[in-house]
Protein backbone atom coordinates (compact mmCIF):
# COMPACT_ATOMS: atom_id res chain seq x y z
CA UNK A 1 0.00 0.00 0.00
CA UNK A 2 1.38 3.42 -0.88
CA UNK A 3 2.11 5.89 1.90
CA UNK A 4 -0.42 8.36 0.46
CA UNK A 5 -3.20 5.79 0.63
CA UNK A 6 -2.02 4.79 4.12
CA UNK A 7 -2.33 8.40 5.32
CA UNK A 8 -5.71 8.92 3.62
CA UNK A 9 -7.11 5.74 5.16
CA UNK A 10 -5.89 6.73 8.61
CA UNK A 11 -7.41 10.21 8.29
CA UNK A 12 -10.78 8.78 7.25
CA UNK A 13 -10.80 6.39 10.21
CA UNK A 14 -9.64 9.13 12.57
CA UNK A 15 -12.36 11.52 11.42
CA UNK A 16 -15.05 8.88 11.89
CA UNK A 17 -13.96 8.06 15.44
CA UNK A 18 -13.50 11.74 16.32
CA UNK A 19 -17.07 12.31 15.15
CA UNK A 20 -18.16 9.50 17.47
CA UNK A 21 -16.28 10.68 20.56
CA UNK A 22 -16.24 14.46 20.17
CA UNK A 23 -18.98 15.68 17.84
CA UNK A 24 -22.11 13.85 18.98
CA UNK A 25 -21.77 10.66 16.99
CA UNK A 26 -22.07 8.44 20.07
CA UNK A 27 -25.46 9.89 20.89
CA UNK A 28 -26.63 9.31 17.32
CA UNK A 29 -25.34 5.74 17.32
CA UNK A 30 -26.80 4.93 20.72
CA UNK A 31 -29.65 2.46 20.58
CA UNK A 32 -30.69 0.64 17.45
CA UNK A 33 -27.96 1.96 15.14
CA UNK A 34 -25.16 0.42 17.22
CA UNK A 35 -26.74 -3.04 17.24
CA UNK A 36 -25.35 -3.81 13.81
CA UNK A 37 -21.79 -3.42 15.10
CA UNK A 38 -21.99 -4.62 18.68
CA UNK A 39 -25.10 -6.80 18.86
CA UNK A 40 -23.92 -8.65 21.97
CA UNK A 41 -23.39 -5.35 23.83
CA UNK A 42 -26.24 -3.26 22.47
CA UNK A 43 -28.57 -3.61 25.44
CA UNK A 44 -25.89 -2.34 27.84
CA UNK A 45 -24.00 0.03 25.54
CA UNK A 46 -24.79 3.71 25.99
CA UNK A 47 -23.15 6.85 24.62
CA UNK A 48 -20.36 6.75 27.20
CA UNK A 49 -19.52 3.14 26.35
CA UNK A 50 -19.46 3.95 22.67
CA UNK A 51 -17.07 6.82 23.39
CA UNK A 52 -14.73 4.47 25.28
CA UNK A 53 -14.71 2.12 22.30
CA UNK A 54 -13.98 5.13 20.10
CA UNK A 55 -11.01 6.27 22.18
CA UNK A 56 -9.62 2.73 22.17
CA UNK A 57 -10.03 2.57 18.39
CA UNK A 58 -8.25 5.92 17.97
CA UNK A 59 -5.37 4.71 20.13
CA UNK A 60 -4.99 1.42 18.28
CA UNK A 61 -5.34 3.03 14.85
CA UNK A 62 -2.77 5.69 15.74
CA UNK A 63 -0.25 3.14 16.96
CA UNK A 64 -0.78 1.08 13.82
CA UNK A 65 -0.47 4.18 11.65
CA UNK A 66 2.86 5.15 13.19
CA UNK A 67 4.11 1.59 12.83
CA UNK A 68 3.04 1.60 9.18
CA UNK A 69 4.97 4.79 8.53
CA UNK A 70 8.24 3.13 9.50
CA UNK A 71 7.53 -0.52 8.67
CA UNK A 72 5.97 -0.80 5.18
CA UNK A 73 5.00 -4.44 5.74
CA UNK A 74 2.58 -3.24 8.44
CA UNK A 75 0.55 -1.41 5.79
CA UNK A 76 -1.91 -4.14 4.97
CA UNK A 77 -5.64 -3.66 4.65
CA UNK A 78 -7.43 -4.70 7.79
Amino acid sequence: MSIGFWIATYLAILLFWLWVVRWGGAERLEGSAITDWFDWLSSRLHADGIKVIGWLAIGLASAWFVAGLFVPSARFWW
